[in-house]
């Protein structure tokens, strides 16, 4: 029963069977498979070398009868390569040899032709070479394709394993469909950690050789709390994991009993905590009334699980349903963040050098500004319809901020005079990520209406840490000083302006965090649904005497690890109250 050590990048208990993945579109998976496996996968093999062959034909004889049997001539050498009958030995003595899954083996062929002649100047030879790799490379495109439709059309659900941590890989599945989520590499704030803490998924990363060591339908058992994976875990793991999951139930009982009580402190300070967002589907995995509104609606998803730009109407539809659904809760709509490791399938962007310093956020929205005003004229046409407010992400200078307060006047005053109904008075606020915004916030903050600070990129910068770069995630450190202090700053200018201030970014789901946050004056935070209850219940357990001691305490701290202390003093003062209150919820249910 082997356990890896990782990384925790997610909490939660999960034991069920390992699904691989790709972590990128041009990364193979690679996994073992058993000595009885292997007569089927090679049957695997020889269908995907059928399917390709034929496909090969249909493409021949398309261009045999649009441009001549000359141009159709390349379709038939690819046939003739597929049916080469040493390539195809080889490729089932590797599966049968080392006992991997047909993706590899074939990527290994590919690999072997290409390295052939690849080495060598001449163009010809080169271009020689990729012409024999490419019917190869239809053949692994199609085990892809078959492999996730494989998976796609059972009920089962899965952990899934990959060699990195993505977007991609996290939404590979719907999410009813996903136990865990465990990877090779992989940053504990990188985009796909975010996702996988959002939709509630234990995830751990920095699992050394992963994939050489699975099997795929390996049971395995996931602790995201210590950040461990066991392979084949025997009946004691599995005892020990369903007592930890009956402790994490009677504490997510006492957690939902309060859930809806305000997040007032006993001394009668009240912190708005709201929920971050990224599509409808969010709204079956909270109740809307444990929640103050939607504070973060990352609306780049909608975007990004298209095929093409989404219309306004489309967009409208599905603000509308939205604030609607929130029943007059504040709704914070954030315009289209792009960008970096969030790409559009079918918007271009240029290769970059350094993409989180590059074209993204609002940058792209004011080059492209057809693309904000359709999103703003969705978002105003929804704003009768409840209480909605925009957010400006990757916002930089006072120059931005006017000119996008130009174009937003504009759209408005154009819905107007065609007759929409539209809210006039929509409330406009930044993201504050970048540290340059803080040293003029003074300025910005007198021409927007609130401001929502980003940590998770705001921390990468302040730092010069990339957090989706698995060489320095260890150093992607939110309890670093330098960023305390940068909180503590923001709300002190928010505070003298008289204006709100929140934090949207992964560190507000941090019980312990969020009574530093609610010390330092900010008014709303919102974080992934599944924190919603233990965030609520830390500000109503909290004063705000206490709340501003530990503030000053963590401003003198020097090291990450001296605020990881505090926190953690925090952390056991709740989870004893908890106890306490676990206690009392037992007595009265004794008593009756």
């Amino acid at each position: 029963m082997p356990t890896i050590k990782g990384t925790p990048v997610a909490p939660g208990l999960a034991v069920g069977s390992a699904h691989v993945v790709r972590a990128r579109p041009d990364a193979v998976p690679v996994w073992t498979i058993r000595a009885q496996e292997v007569p089927s996968e090679i049957a695997r093999l020889h269908g995907a070398v059928e399917e390709a062959s034929a496909q090969l034909q249909h493409q021949q004889e398309i261009v045999r009868d649009t441009s001549g049997e000359q141009d159709a001539g390349i379709f038939a050498v690819h046939r003739l390569i597929l049916e080469d009958p040493s390539a195809l030995s080889s490729v089932e003595a590797k599966i049968s040899e080392e006992r991997i899954n047909a993706e590899a083996a074939v990527q290994n062929l590919i690999e072997r032709l290409k390295s052939a002649m690849g080495g060598l100047d001449e163009d010809r030879v080169r271009s020689y070479s990729a012409d024999m790799s490419d019917p190869w490379r239809a053949v692994l495109d199609i085990l892809l394709q078959r492999e996730q439709e494989s998976i796609t059309s059972t009920v089962d659900r899965v952990i899934l394993a990959a060699a990195e941590l993505t977007p991609q890989v996290v939404t590979f599945l719907p999410r009813d469909r996903v136990l865990a989520v465990i990877t090779e590499s992989g940053g504990r704030f990188s985009h796909g950690a975010v996702l996988a803490r959002s939709f509630g998924f234990p995830c751990v990363v920095g699992l050394n050789n992963l994939m050489a060591r699975l099997e795929q339908g390996l049971q395995v058992l996931v602790d995201g709390d210590a950040g461990t994976v066991q392979l084949r875990p025997d009946q004691e793991a599995i005892d020990s994991f369903l007592e930890q999951t009956r402790r994490r139930v009677e504490r997510r009982e006492v957690l939902e009993a309060q859930a809806g009580l305000p997040a007032v402190t006993p001394d009668g300070r009240a912190m708005a905590v709201q929920v971050n967002m990224e599509s409808l589907y969010d709204l079956r995995t909270f109740d809307v009334e444990h929640c103050d509104g939607v504070g973060l609606l990352r609306t780049e998803f909608l975007y990004m699980e298209r095929a093409q730009f989404p219309s306004e109407e489309e967009q409208f539809r599905l603000y509308r349903r939205l604030v609607e659904a929130l029943e007059g809760r504040p709704v914070t709509l954030r315009t289209l963040d792009i960008g970096g490791d969030k790409q559009l399938p079918y918007f271009n962007t240029p290769k970059e050098a350094n993409p989180q310093l590059g074209w993204r956020g609002i940058r792209i929205s004011l080059e492209w500004q057809d693309l904000l005003r359709v999103q703003l004229r969705a978002a105003l046409r929804a704003s009768p319809h409840g209480d909605l407010r925009l957010l400006l992400p990757m916002v930089t200078s006072l120059e931005e901020v006017r000119d996008v307060r130009e174009i937003f006047e504009g759209v408005q005053t154009h819905l107007i005079d065609q007759g929409y109904e539209v809210e006039r008075d929509v409330p406009l606020g930044i993201m504050i990520e970048v540290p340059s915004t803080i040293w003029v916030l003074d300025r910005i903050i007198q021409e927007v209406d609130f401001v929502s600070v980003g940590t998770n990129d705001l921390t990468q910068y302040l730092l010069a840490v990339d957090r989706d770069n698995a060489l320095v995630a260890k150093i992607y450190e939110p309890y670093h000083p330098a960023v305390i202090r940068a909180l503590a700053e923001i709300a002190t200018v928010a505070n003298a302006a008289g204006k709100p201030c929140g934090v949207c970014g992964e560190i507000a789901g941090d019980e312990a965090v969020a009574v530093l946050l609610l010390g330092m004056g900010y008014d709303h935070l919102s974080v992934a649904p599944n924190f919603l209850a233990g965030v609520r219940y830390a500000i109503r357990n909290t004063t705000i005497t206490e709340a501003r001691a530990i503030v000053e305490r963590a401003l003198d701290a020097g090291t990450a690890a001296e605020v990881q202390t505090l926190a953690k003093e925090v952390r056991d003062r709740l989870h004893r109250r908890l106890l306490e209150d676990k206690a009392g919820i037992s007595s009265d249910a004794d008593g009756k």
